[in-house]
């Protein structure tokens, strides 16, 4: 088991779109990039829905993000677990980003996307009970996890769900 930390927040004041992921697996965090993995298809879907290009170099493709008014970000600060799969993060050790503080922030933000259902669930225990007020506005949905763990979707179905981000 190992402690594993989470990268700040992609994102600026005008940002209207929050992604969240859970925790960046073991490849995203020997490459400091969110979603690192050749297998992931988060970056696939970024190019096909926003015209950001997948293979261009990290820091462009974060700035094409804040252009197109989409933050990422992840619900896990810290947490403790043995590989890069949501299912072996121990619930004891989760420790969430601070999120009263990032909505202040980025009062803009009026969608909030959970890339797989682990973010989805770990934000409504550990993050929107103290968040009061704050959430009132904003539209939360789960959509299909990027991760190539997730192989029962097919592209085109995940696809299909993500165009919730462009509006």
């Amino acid at each position: 088991m190992s402690q594993v930390h989470s990268f700040p927040p992609i994102s600026d004041e005008k940002s209207r779109v929050l992604i969240l992921g859970s925790m960046p697996g073991k490849v995203s965090l020997q490459e400091s990039q969110y979603y690192a993995h050749p297998r992931n298809l988060f970056w696939r879907f970024m190019d096909e829905l926003l015209g950001i290009p997948r293979n261009a170099n990290f820091d462009t493709r974060c700035s094409m993000l804040r252009e197109r008014n989409v933050a990422l970000w992840d619900v896990l600060q810290t947490c403790t677990r043995s590989s890069s799969l949501d299912s072996d993060i121990v619930e004891s050790s989760i420790v969430p980003n601070d999120f009263a503080r990032f909505f202040q922030a980025h009062p803009r933000i009026e969608l909030v996307c959970f890339n797989g259902a682990k973010s989805e669930k770990i934000f409504e225990k550990h993050v929107a009970p103290n968040l009061g007020s704050m959430l009132g506005h904003r539209k939360l949905i789960r959509l299909p996890s990027t991760s190539p763990a997730n192989a029962s979707i097919s592209f085109a179905v995940k696809l299909d769900h993500w165009r919730a981000i462009t509006g």
